[in-house]
């Protein structure tokens, strides 16, 4: 099968595939496990993040990526070559050509360092597309018509937020909060609160199982287990929803605050379109519930979130690589 076209959405915490014609075909961890002795490559991806918290002092698992941009060059081109190698297997006459989804808020500097890694993964050209204009074209909006539409993309690293028009970004902010952010605060509030010591991984698991942006009336508990803090011994205590959303209070309230920056710097006429269709939210973090209502509550404007909000950047990325010639004017073509 020749397939010539990837798009990948390059996301802090999880890359996405998509391959025209069959969807999203990789979901999987953006973790690198490396041997410290001779800098080896061990694992990519569900493999590699079974590691962390639990390797040998021989062994450190890395997240390459760090507030949507590239942090270690050498572990990213690694992950992508190994992304690009397992969509279309290990021997192929072909180069694809793959399109990246980047943070709208990056320099020139991190973006070149994005298409020289993609191209030295064996990629035969890169292509660079802004993640909002990625979730805008993912989540079904109509990214070229002449009324404002509003999209606020919240993933691992990053929330992006852009008012579209015309093809275009007419206004846009990218604030580097996004879920880990909200995995550390709510590591840190349990410590606290509660003299428990807790990893990453079990604090994900709680703003998945109980988290919500609101205060909840019927709220939720779970039982967790982790580290006294004073006896060093294991210890299981009963967390409320209202634990993780107080804990995560300073972050949506910056997220909340970029959201009415763009909304002030958009034109009187679009913001009148986005009052009309509402604000469109997408991204792996917009899952958190009741999201939507915190940001139209805080806005004034109506907020849904996005139909598969997960894969929205990563499926604009093959819809957009399928257009190429339409979606020219919003994307940076490169070599």
């Amino acid at each position: 099968m020749f397939v010539k076209r990837i798009g990948i959405d390059l996301g802090t915490t999880y890359t996405l595939v998509y391959l025209p014609k069959r969807g999203i075909v990789i979901n999987e961890p953006s973790v690198v496990a490396v041997s410290i002795d001779d800098q080896k490559i061990l694992a990519v991806g569900n493999e590699a993040k079974d590691m962390i918290g639990r390797t040998p002092d021989t062994i450190m698992a890395v997240r390459p990526l760090k507030d949507g941009v590239i942090a270690d060059y050498r572990t990213t081109e690694a992950m992508i070559r190994y992304f690009i190698n397992k969509t279309l297997g290990g021997v192929r006459f072909l180069r694809p050509e793959v399109m990246v989804a980047v943070p709208a808020g990056i320099s020139s500097t991190e973006r070149r360092a994005v298409i020289e890694a993609t191209i030295a993964a064996g990629a035969k050209a890169a292509y660079i597309i802004k993640e909002p204009v990625a979730a805008a074209i993912g989540a079904d909006i109509p990214i070229g018509s002449s009324t404002g539409h509003m999209i606020i993309d919240i993933g691992g690293g990053t929330a992006e937020m852009a008012v579209i028009s015309l093809g275009g970004i007419v206004a846009s902010t990218s604030v580097r909060v996004g879920g880990n952010k909200f995995d550390l605060a709510i590591l840190e509030y349990i410590r606290k609160k509660y003299n428990l010591a807790i990893g990453e991984r079990t604090a994900e698991e709680l703003k998945i199982g109980i988290g919500s942006a609101l205060f909840m009336e019927d709220k939720l508990h779970t039982e967790i287990r982790g580290r006294d803090i004073i006896s060093g011994l294991p210890r299981s205590i009963t967390v409320s929803s209202d634990d993780v959303t107080e804990a995560i209070q300073n972050e949506l309230e910056m997220i909340v605050s970029a959201a009415k920056k763009v909304l002030q710097k958009t034109p009187p006429e679009l913001a009148a379109d986005i009052i009309d269709k509402g604000i469109i939210i997408s991204g792996g973090s917009a899952l958190l519930r009741n999201i939507d209502q915190l940001i139209s509550r805080a806005t004034g404007v109506p907020a849904y979130v996005a139909d598969d909000a997960l894969l929205c950047v990563a499926k604009g990325t093959g819809i957009a690589l399928d257009n190429l010639d339409s979606y020219k004017r919003s994307i940076l073509a490169t070599k």
